[in-house]
């Protein structure tokens, strides 16, 4: 039976019929229009309160996951039950009217005694569903209901596209008056049905005042059968159920077929909603939160009784109302007739029917329709109420019976306002302010207090739409606001400041116009240039125009006249009259003066000549007149014509202009948006005439837009996460911008505080990328799923509305996908499309600007970090190209091609994708999700260069989980992928190398160690060369595309899908990702999702797998090691050993004790038994990657600190590194402990080769060079070479780094290749080799640009800092590198690399410090101050700390002069400091000479001349073996400067010293003799003491 009612409800008649009453359904087809039928019956209307209120807090939701669909939801768990009700006691509802319904119970008059008692049971029955029950959002619904019997009549009107019908008369009246007298829970009876009831079955209650009476409860005498007396009851309905049907709880749904009846009835629904019947779609499809604009038109008539009467009237109006709807794609709705008259309501943007300039459609219609009735002879007055907003738009009810519907205040409001203001056209705020149209065309109006509505705003009266020359100062571009810039346009100003200057130079006209979309600012680039040509001795006139004066002829050319004529400053008629007089006296006669009355608005006597005149003919005279007053003032003085929304300009006023600018030279500052239809011949030929400049407007660049945003919030900063949100969601819009930032000030999302100083110290986990910003997100927020602005929805859904519906569904499935995808996974889930349709489509909507697309990721995150700029576009070029007609169609091919070239597919905006994925059910968009989780999980891991496997080792085995049906097949791949498939093994020992024991001997000296060793890496290049076997991936590294095209969609997909398990594990792995591709912000921004995750499962108390916890500390652990805050990252990593099961100890017992086990676990694992041990399985190895993870940065860590005790724990931690390693029985892990193990041994005890580096090469010699091998053995050349640099082996280290980046080169991995030749370019600068150290700077930059690396950019500019200021040539400007520094500042990479910002600011101090521009100075040495406290141990550190110190006491001086008496205590303190760093276990040997030259400056400055004497030469000393010659060179000078010449150092030292400095390419050609810039240093001004030393 079931599946009967399921394919009687799927017949296209079934489908329409739910949206009818019988009324309709089984009713005569009417003949004609109007038609009326008469009848007796009752009438119930039933008024639901809270579905307003819902519908309101739905729409105001902060996230986009409280839609429609739970909306549409919880309404119909409601009104179901109650239409339910009525359907089972034979009612027929009539029309649902937003939240209340109106059902007829049609008889014959001697029948409505019993069927009023009927009726009454069965409101008393709805009542008891609602009592005291509440929705699921907390909100109480009640009904009020109200009943009313007698005589009704029925109106059928309507055109040849659709019906409409009413019912009216005294009862329907009636019916209206009791609902308004019932309160909640109440069932009132009208007059008329109390009189016609059977009194003694109802207990009545009166209601004072009123005739009409409450109905308490039913009283049938004990001998009643209600059984019998509801089938008796049912016999008087002749479309109830009975017989074989007796079950159907409606009869209509067994309608069979009737292809006339189907047509008859078709033009009662909505064409949306036949269009969704006729594609079997769900219900719930055309269920939307939607921004709309409603207009209620209200018809009150002199006679309102007859239907006769009134029906002619209510025909022609509805005719007329659905032909002016019908031009705007908008639609009636519903027609309501009830005692306050006939009331339409319109809906204007439903779906599929969303249009530009809604609202203002709106008002035009208005005002039309407006106009129309009340011309129509039986209308009284009409009213009519105009309100924007977002509102429930959607099919509610029972799956019998439902209807198409708009609920919500916006709805009630303009239902309120046209019976509050009657008699004319009304508006709210919204659409006020929406319209853009000219403030004179309304009038705001006292504020009423209306039924159901709280706060109205203000409301205001439309007085038409024809636009007039108003003459006020105020009609004119908007003002400019004083102190705010205009940012990000520098490059449009020099355009206007150019074509002024050409203007100015010559006796033509020029024009320059701004092209560009709505929101780009071009009004506010207008306001500036006239802010700019204030000052100059020019003629300046600005208007602004609006949509409506476009269809007024020659309105632009009037405007602009009478702002030439200096009318706008005339209030009255007659100082016009009189201002004109004065100048047109001499150019015409005054018997024509009375031309000017109709656009002037003045009052001149009429000849009889200008009487006889044509209205063409005065046109021309004005033409004719208006030349001559131009051509007049031009010889006076030059003019400057400045029109804003050029794109409304009348084709007249286009031709005026053509005109002009050949015959009075002009200047025309014009902006427009794009013509959405081709312009006028004169546009046209004003565009590609010579003298025009076009420039198409590009958005501002993201850090424009951040400075915006503080400028607007009035804050100095905001959190990285915000800029990136705010950049990204903004496209670079202003509009967007703006809107989106105050739709998080709506939601309370932003919190702005100053941070203090104190505060800086304590950094948390949510404060880790703040820094000194002060504007931050608050608690919780959820950018990603916050709900769109209404404003840039409406922008979405007219582009979406636009596109046909082939590719609306396109653009909704990729929204599924997020806001980039590749074209495989977007073929996936297209249901049924041939590639080749996908392949079309795609390349309509990237012309359409819809989506962009990509070759590979790098291509996408180069296209996000910069915004299209603004272009000149030459539109008389394009003119002449003879393939003009042919350029779409082969500009589509060419898009095509591309489209397949492409890989990956991005929307233009995101804020498309959000409004198209809001669109999608509930149920459809999980299935999706599922299809798409499926499909990518088959490529989530590392790629096939990176050995393929998981970004956390073993991360599935240690979870235990099937990912999903296809992850069996997946697992298998990845535990396949652990290296590359050769052919065939290529060892080292097969290509004639030595056997282990033979390599290094015991009694090999240091020197034999090192060639040995330095062969053994050459023979490796060799092998590996491209001439030789082929041993080494073809391809670059594809883990950062995998990490953004299939990890983090991953993550989006499963908590869609609620799968919060799989989600974090995908979590945890786009985290491990991001720093895998030194990304830390990112794995900082995915590891805060996580830990809101993981709080989440705590507070429900379920499962959390203590391995997934102890990652993500492990992960978070690495990101406050990288970022310099150590003691957060100790925590976090002692926190995961101990999730781990090996805890790290906490007290000096413990230590002892665990330090002894550990040294006992290392010689077992050296003898023989421990060889022989079984590996571990594949969930321990997962354990012991992350253990090892651990133990390799809290060694480091503890090698920072220089207490004590610390020694020790820095010595176990390393121990258990290698024992860990061990463990593992990985050679690549036991390598780096290894490696990590001799680096933690020679901070105490420095050798040229440690035991455990000669075991390294023992170990990676045996290795076949396959796969991970190559790169163990890169890797071990990349950490030897760092490792020989850090302790001043500088020959040695260029030796291992030019061959470690050789490998690395080789291997295609750009990232650890810029690492190794930032420390290899170092060592270069120290030993003075320029053309090696060029040809490292010119690979770092080719890496920067190639890979848009912005480390190896910032590396290469450190470089030609140090260059510029200790090197004496120039190899980039220090100009060049500033520019670097301000542009990338706040680089979300840059920020967690604080070394390199840390080297970056102090070099700049250096160099202000030495040209003694001291407020410079502290700006950047502040920044460089910030950074000291976030410590890592590395040499980018160091050198940073090195730059730090120098700049610090470069300033001491400084001090001492203007300080005296704090000075000592400066200089000991700085003292202390560099003591410190000295005996740090981090600082490398190689960073002692510059340390001790900066010791041994702070001693001669404090006059202790042994103590300097003795630095000076501990620092040559070092240089010495170590090769620095830089440092060596600059020690001799200063020690001659300070204790031979003793002369005062001149104020301009280093300023004439850059002055003379050459650039690399005079020294590169032998210009420039080496040995002469050795001498181009900054000597230390000494000036203290005559003699410090005696």
């Amino acid at each position: 039976m079931d599946m009967q009612k399921d394919e009687s409800e799927d017949r296209t008649i079934a489908r329409v019929a739910a949206h009818l009453p019988d009324l309709i359904l089984y009713g005569p087809i009417p003949a004609e229009r109007p038609s009326v039928m008469e009848f007796d019956g009752t009438l119930m209307f039933v008024d639901i309160s809270g579905f307003t209120a819902m519908t309101e807090k739905f729409s105001r939701a902060m996230y986009m996951d409280r839609g429609a669909e739970q909306l549409v939801g919880i309404l119909n768990h409601h009104l179901s039950g109650i239409v339910e009700t009525v359907l089972l006691y034979g009612g027929d509802i009539l029309k649902f009217a937003g939240d209340a319904l109106l059902a007829l119970w049609k008889v014959e008059r001697t029948q409505l005694k019993s069927i009023i008692t009927l009726v009454i049971r069965c409101s008393l029955k709805i009542h008891q569903l609602f009592r005291l029950k509440e929705s699921e959002e907390g909100l109480k619904v009640r009904v009020k209901i109200g009943l009313a019997a007698g005589h009704i009549s029925m109106l059928v009107f309507g055109d040849e596209a659709r019906d409409f019908f009413l019912v009216t008369g005294q009862t329907v009246d009636d019916v209206r008056r009791a609902q308004d007298l019932a309160q909640v829970n109440d069932v009132v009876l009208s007059p008329n049905c109390w009189q016609l009831c059977d009194r003694s079955m109802v207990e009545i209650e009166r209601i004072p005042d009123a005739r009409a009476v409450k109905v308490l409860f039913l009283k049938p005498p004990s001998t009643f059968n209600f059984d019998e007396f509801f089938r008796k009851c049912m016999t008087f309905m002749e479309n109830y159920p009975s017989g074989d049907k007796q079950n159907l709880l409606r009869l209509a749904c067994s309608l069979e077929s009737d292809p006339e009846l189907e047509l008859s009835l078709q033009k009662y629904v909505m064409e949306s909603i036949w269009k969704q019947i006729n594609d079997k779609q769900l219900r719930g499809y055309l269920s939307e939160l939607r921004p709309v604009t409603i207009m209620f038109v209200n018809l009150m008539f002199k006679n309102q009784d007859k239907a006769e009467v009134i029906g002619s009237a209510i025909q022609d109006s509805c005719v007329y109302i659905s032909s002016v709807l019908r031009v705007f794609q908008s639609q009636i709705n519903k027609v309501f007739m009830f005692d306050k008259g006939c009331s339409f309501l319109c809906v204007f943007g439903l779906p599929g029917e969303k249009v530009p300039d809604e609202v203002t459609h709106a008002l035009e219609s208005a005002v039309n329709i407006f106009d129309f009735c009340s011309q129509v002879q039986e209308i009284h007055t009409v009213s009519i109420g105009v309100t924007s907003g977002i509102v429930f738009c959607g099919i509610i009810g029972h799956s019998m019976r439902h209807e198409y519907t708009v609920i919500g205040q916006k709805v009630n409001t303009a239902a309120r306002m046209m019976t509050y203001y009657p008699g004319i056209v009304t508006c709210d705020s919204v659409t006020y302010n929406s319209s853009s149209l000219p403030a004179y065309l309304f009038k705001e109006l006292p504020k009423k207090v209306m039924k159901g509505v709280a706060d109205s705003g203000p409301i205001y009266q439309c007085l038409g739409l024809k636009e007039e020359v108003v003459f006020v100062k105020g009609d004119r571009i908007c003002n400019r606001k004083e102190g705010y810039p205009l940012l990000g346009r520098d490059k449009e100003l020099q355009y206007c400041q150019y074509s002024l200057e050409k203007f100015l130079m010559s006796s033509c006209s020029h024009i320059l116009m701004y092209e560009g979309r709505s929101g780009l600012g071009k009004s506010k680039i207008l306001m500036e240039v006239e802010s700019l040509l204030q000052d100059e001795k020019h003629r300046t006139i600005a208007i602004a125009l609006s949509k409506i004066g476009f269809h007024q002829n020659f309105y632009t050319i009037q405007k602009l006249m009478a702002s030439v004529l200096g009318l706008d400053a005339c209030r009255h008629y007659r100082e016009r009259q009189t201002s004109l007089q004065s100048q047109v006296q001499s150019l015409m006669d005054e018997r024509f003066y009375c031309i000017f009355n109709d656009i002037f608005r003045v009052q001149f006597p009429v000849s009889q000549e200008v009487s006889k005149i044509t209205t063409l003919r005065k046109q021309k005279q004005l033409e004719e007149l208006f030349m001559k007053i131009l051509e007049k003032i031009a010889k006076q003085e030059r003019m400057i014509f400045m029109i804003d929304e050029g794109q409304f300009m009348d084709s007249a006023s286009w031709a005026f202009l053509e005109k002009l600018i050949q015959n009075v030279p002009v200047f025309i500052i014009m902006t427009l948006s794009p013509f959405i239809e081709l312009p006028c011949l004169a546009a046209s030929a004003i565009m590609r005439n010579r003298h025009t400049t076009y420039i198409a407007l590009g958005a501002m660049q993201p850090g424009d837009i951040c400075k915006k945003v503080c400028l607007d919030l009035g804050v100095t900063g905001i959190s990285t996460e915000l800029e990136l949100y705010l950049a990204s969601r903004s496209c670079g819009v202003p509009l967007f911008c703006e809107e989106i930032l105050k739709n998080l000030q709506q939601h309370r999302a932003l919190v702005c505080r100053q941070i203090e100083v104190e505060e800086k110290a304590n950094v948390t986990w949510n404060q880790l990328i703040s820094g000194e910003n002060v504007c931050e997100l608050a608690s919780g927020v959820r950018l990603k799923d916050l709900s769109l602005p209404l404003s840039l929805k409406e922008i979405s859904l007219v582009q979406l509305d636009s596109m046909s519906l082939s590719h609306q569904m396109l653009v909704r499935c990729a929204a599924i996908l997020g806001l980039a995808f590749t074209k495989e996974l977007l073929f996936e889930i297209l249901p049924c499309w041939e590639m080749k349709r996908m392949i079309k489509a795609l390349a309509t909507l990237v012309e359409t600007n819809i989506f962009d697309c990509f070759r590979n990721n790098k291509e996408l995150q180069l296209a996000l970090k910069h915004n299209v700029a603004s272009f000149e576009v030459n539109h008389r070029s394009l003119s002449l190209n003879p393939t003009e007609g042919m350029a779409h169609s082969e500009e589509l091919r060419e898009l095509e091609n591309e489209v397949i070239a492409c890989h990956i597919i991005h929307f233009s905006r995101p804020m498309m994708q959000k409004t198209a994925y809001e669109l999608w059910l509930k149920s459809e968009k999980e299935a999706m999700h599922l299809t798409c989780a499926r499909f990518l999980e088959q490529n989530a891991h590392k790629c096939d260069q990176c050995h393929g496997g998981d970004f956390i080792p073993y991360h599935h085995f240690a979870m235990d989980t099937q990912l999903s049906s296809l992850d069996m097949d997946i697992i298998q791949k990845m535990a396949r992928a652990k290296g590359f498939k050769a052919g065939k093994e290529t060892t080292l020992k097969g290509i004639e190398i030595p056997s282990t024991s033979d390599i290094f001997l015991e009694n090999l000296s240091f020197e034999e160690i090192t060639k040995k060793i330095l062969s053994f890496f050459d023979i490796t290049i060799k092998k590996m060369s491209p001439s030789q076997e082929v041993i080494v991936p073809l391809e670059h590294c594809q883990c950062e595309e995998t990490l953004e095209l299939v990890l983090v969609p991953l993550v989006y997909h499963f908590l869609a899908l609620r799968q919060n398990n799989k989600a974090m594990y995908y979590i945890l792995e786009a985290a491990s990702a991001c720093l895998a591709v030194d990304d830390n912000y990112m794995a900082y921004k995915y590891l805060n999702e996580g830990e809101r995750m993981l709080k989440g499962r705590k507070k429900k108390a379920s499962w959390s797998h203590p391995f997934e916890s102890a990652t993500f500390y492990s992960l978070k652990g690495q990101v406050y090691y990288n970022m310099g805050h150590m003691v957060l990252a100790k925590k976090m990593l002692r926190k995961a050993l101990q999730l781990l099961n090996r805890d790290f100890p906490d007290n000096l017992i413990s230590l002892f004790i665990c330090n002894r086990v550990e040294k006992n676990r290392h010689i077992d694992y050296m003898s023989q038994e421990a060889q022989e041990t079984p590996p571990p399985g594949k969930k321990r190895l997962a354990e012991l990657y992350q253990q090892n993870a651990c133990f390799s940065l809290l060694w480091k860590i503890y090698s920072i600190n220089d207490h004590f005790h610390y020694k020790y724990y820095r010595s176990l931690a390393a121990q258990m590194e290698v024992n860990t390693a061990l463990d593992m029985q990985d050679d690549f892990q036991i390598t780096k402990a290894y490696l990590d193990y001799s680096l933690h041994y020679q901070m105490t005890y420095q050798s040229l080769w440690d035991k455990y580096e000669v075991s390294v090469m023992e170990l990676i010699s045996s290795l076949p060079l396959k796969g991970e091998s190559i790169e163990i053995v890169a890797y071990v050349a990349d950490t030897l070479g760092y490792t020989k640099f850090t302790m001043g082996y500088l020959d040695l280290a260029i030796d291992l780094g030019s061959r470690a980046q050789h490998m690395w080169a080789l291997l295609h991995h750009p990232n650890k290749r810029y690492k190794v030749l930032c420390w290899l370019g170092r060592c270069l600068f120290l030993q003075n080799r320029y053309k090696h150290l060029a040809q490292v700077l010119g690979w770092l930059w080719d890496l920067s640009v190639k890979e848009d690396n912005i480390c190896s950019k910032a590396i290469f500019y450190f470089l030609c800092l140090d260059i510029i200021l200790y090197s004496g040539f120039i190899y980039r400007p220090f100009d060049e590198c500033l520019e670097f520094i301000h542009q990338n500042e706040d680089n979300r990479i840059l920020k967690f690399q604080n070394g390199l910002l840390l080297g970056l600011y102090s070099c700049v101090a250096v160099w202000y410090a030495r040209l003694q521009k001291w407020d410079t100075f502290q700006l950047f040495f502040k920044k460089a101050k910030n950074l000291v406290p976030r410590r890592t141990p590395t040499a980018l550190y160091l050198q940073g700390m090195c730059s730090y110190m120098e700049a610090r006491i470069l300033h001491l001086p400084k001090e001492i002069e203007n300080q005296p008496t704090l000075a000592q205590d400066s200089c000991v303190e700085v003292l202390k400091d560099l003591n410190r760093l000295v005996t740090l276990n981090t600082t490398g040997t190689v960073f002692y000479p510059r340390l001790y030259h900066l010791t041994a400056y702070v001693c001669i400055l404090m006059g202790d001349g042994e103590n300097c004497d003795r630095f000076l030469n501990s620092a040559l000393e070092l240089c010495l073996p170590q090769g620095n010659v830089l440092e060596a060179c600059w020690l001799d000078m200063n020690r001659d400067w300070w204790y031979i010449s003793c002369q005062q150092t001149e104020e301009d030292q280093w300023r004439r010293t850059i002055l003379s400095l050459p650039s690399w390419e005079e020294i590169a050609s032998g210009k420039v003799n080496t040995e002469a810039i050795q001498k181009s240093k900054f000597l230390m001004r000494v000036n203290l003491l005559d003699d410090p030393f005696y």
